[in-house]
């Protein structure tokens, strides 16, 4: 069997790995360098608390990868377990972590419901007056996405994987329904460049340029590309390397300690005013305006940011968004298997989406966990899941 695989962030690398991993003989193209995009850009988070089953099934799928990858693959991905801290600040988000929490530990996270004072204990400058509950999971934490890109590659390549940057697919070819091949081309080279690749099945891991990829073979998919920033800081007094990556949920701000005395601070403030971005050409740089919010947000509830905290520097990325904050992941039309849309969550569910999108272009389904509720056609159905934990 042969698979090209659309996509070299760690969606791309994990599927290339997982369908090497079955004998299927692979190409992967990335019309950037490895991991250049959304995966380079991601604040490397790690956690089981979310809201809908099947994203707390992924999580828990791909924590079994992560938690062994230096085992299983050679690399120290710098897996940090500080754990998650959510925070609501009303009764009703307070009741939603109630049943958040149940489900999560009916399906084997070790999730708590804490109260505000309780949640100081794993984050002492919080100021737990604004809160009335919190949520926490000492398994939770973060890693390094550039050296899992660099895992997953090497562990591909020596699978056999033959891995393509600065090469761009051009077009899709059907027969029929099914897609057989793709036109690709280096990056910068002219028409006569172009390279026809017969192929078995194509995964779209492509991120951000999802969509694009899925109109080749005349396929709609709802994924849009949309612009996230992330701070660095200095805080005062800087915040211990023990805290948690902290949420306070309905306001959308986080942050959490890196190493060397800063801080990582996010969130995104204007739910109204999130237009489409072009993956190709927006700006990777972040508005000093914004930091400056993003910190004056956080010193709300944390003591560690304030008049004296300096903003080093930032950057912007790329969240590859569905209408329902979930991904797609189906084979969408026979020949053309769909990974992508994972709204902020690629990086972490990476290893079982991986693993799922191999087994779907070999068998056609996935005894993993059940990922029927991401098939493409819930908007059609109206049939869409509601996942409110969203950073």
């Amino acid at each position: 069997m042969d698979a090209l695989v659309v996509g070299g962030g760690v969606v791309g690398l994990s599927a290339a790995y997982s369908l090497a991993d079955r004998d299927v003989n692979v190409t992967l193209v990335e019309k950037g360098s490895l991991g250049n995009a959304s995966t380079a850009r991601s604040a490397g988070g790690i956690r089981s608390q979310f809201s809908t089953r099947v994203n707390v099934e992924l999580s828990l799928a791909s924590k079994e990868v992560w938690n062994a990858f230096e085992e299983r693959f050679g690399v120290d991905i710098g897996l940090r377990k500080n754990g998650y801290l959510f925070l609501a600040r009303s009764e009703e988000t307070a009741e939603r972590f109630r049943e958040n929490v149940e489900m999560q530990r009916e399906l084997g996270a070790g999730s708590e419901l804490l109260t505000p004072e309780e949640a100081t204990d794993h984050c002492p400058g919080l100021d737990p007056d604004p809160f009335v509950a919190a949520t926490y999971n000492p398994d939770d934490g973060i890693a390094d996405p550039n050296l899992a890109v660099q895992g997953y590659a090497e562990a591909a390549r020596e699978r056999g994987v033959e891995i393509r940057t600065k090469t761009a697919v051009t077009d899709l070819h059907r027969e029929g329904d099914r897609v057989v091949g793709a036109d690709v081309r280096a990056v910068g080279a002219g028409e006569e460049g172009s390279e026809r690749l017969e192929v078995d099945c194509v995964v779209n891991a492509a991120g951000a340029w999802a969509a694009t990829i899925g109109e080749m073979a005349g396929v709609d998919l709802p994924i849009a590309p949309r612009r996230r920033q992330i701070a660095v800081v200095d805080p005062t007094p800087p915040v211990p390397e023990s805290v948690p990556l902290t949420i306070d949920l309905e306001t959308g701000s986080y942050f959490r300690p890196e190493r060397d005395g800063v801080a990582l601070v996010g969130g995104h403030f204007e739910a109204d005013d999130d237009p489409d971005q072009d993956p190709d050409a927006y700006d990777e740089g972040m508005d000093v305006e914004w930091a400056a919010r993003a910190v004056e947000n956080a010193a709300e509830y944390a003591e560690y940011f304030g008049l004296d905290t300096r903003i080093q520097r930032g950057w912007a990325g790329l969240y590859a968004v569905t209408p329902d904050h979930h991904p797609i992941v189906e084979e969408t039309i026979p020949g053309l298997v769909t990974v992508a849309g994972f709204s902020g969550h690629g990086f972490q569910h990476a290893p079982a989406s991986g693993r799922i999108a191999a087994d779907l272009a070999v068998d056609g389904e996935t005894d993993l966990l059940d990922v029927s509720p991401l098939a493409g056609d819930r908007f059609e159905r109206g049939d869409t899941l509601t996942e409110r934990s969203v950073a």
